[in-house]
C-alpha cells in the first residue's frame, strides 16, 4: 500500500479529536437566562426621568394702525425720486466698471486662482516678474498681465506676494472690482 505525498497524509487522525474538543467548546455556550437583563432594564426605565422644557406662551401681534404724521409718506413724489436718482448713481459707476471683453484673451486666463501658485519673483531689465506654478509648469508673470477667470489683472508684484484687480459681477448683475492675490508658497523642507 503507497502512502500519498504531503502533509494530507495523517490528518485523519486528529479530525476526530479536534471535532469532539469543538463540540465540548461550543456546548459551554447555551443561551443565558434572560431574567436579570430584564430586570436590569426596567429598573433603568424606571429611574430614567424624561424633562421636557416647558414652551413659552405665544405673543399676540396688536396691529398698529398708520398715522400720516407719525412719519414720511412712503408714496410721495419725492422719496421716489430719491430712489431713481441713487439707482442711476449706481448704473453710471456700474458703466465705468466692465471687463474688456474686446480684447484677445491671455492663455493665464484659462485657470482659476486657487489652481495657480505664486513660487518667486525676480526682476527683469528693471520690471518685477512673478513666477506662477499651474499644473507643475512655472510661468513668468509681468504687470499688467492677466490671469484668473474673473479678469483679474495684475496691479503689483511684492517678493512676498502679486496683487490684482478683478471685475466680478454681484448678484443684481452689476459689475464691481475687488481685489485678489497670490501669496508666496514655500516648500516644506
Amino acid at each position: 500500500m503507497s502512502r500519498p505525498a504531503g502533509p494530507a497524509w495523517g490528518c485523519h487522525r486528529f479530525a476526530a479529536p479536534a471535532g469532539w474538543v469543538a463540540c465540548l467548546l461550543l456546548s459551554g455556550c447555551g443561551a443565558p437566562d434572560p431574567e436579570p437583563l430584564q430586570e436590569w432594564m426596567t429598573q433603568r426605565r424606571a429611574q430614567a426621568r424624561v424633562e421636557t422644557p416647558a414652551v413659552a406662551e405665544a405673543q399676540v401681534f396688536k396691529p398698529q394702525p398708520y398715522r400720516e404724521d407719525a412719519g414720511p409718506d412712503p408714496f410721495s413724489s419725492q422719496r421716489l425720486t430719491q430712489a431713481l436718482r441713487r439707482d442711476a448713481a449706481q448704473d453710471a459707476n456700474s458703466a465705468l466698471v466692465r471687463p474688456e471683453q474686446a480684447r484677445a484673451r491671455q492663455p493665464l486666463e484659462a485657470f482659476p486662482l486657487d489652481a495657480m501658485t505664486l513660487v518667486g519673483s525676480l526682476v527683469r531689465q528693471g520690471q518685477p516678474v512673478a513666477l506662477v506654478r499651474i499644473d507643475q509648469r512655472v510661468y513668468p508673470v509681468h504687470l499688467g498681465a492677466y490671469l484668473g477667470q474673473n479678469y483679474g489683472k495684475v496691479v503689483r508684484i511684492t517678493e512676498q506676494q502679486l496683487v490684482l484687480r478683478e471685475i466680478v459681477q454681484d448678484g443684481t448683475g452689476l459689475w464691481t472690482e475687488r481685489a485678489a492675490s497670490l501669496q508666496l508658497q514655500e516648500r516644506p523642507r
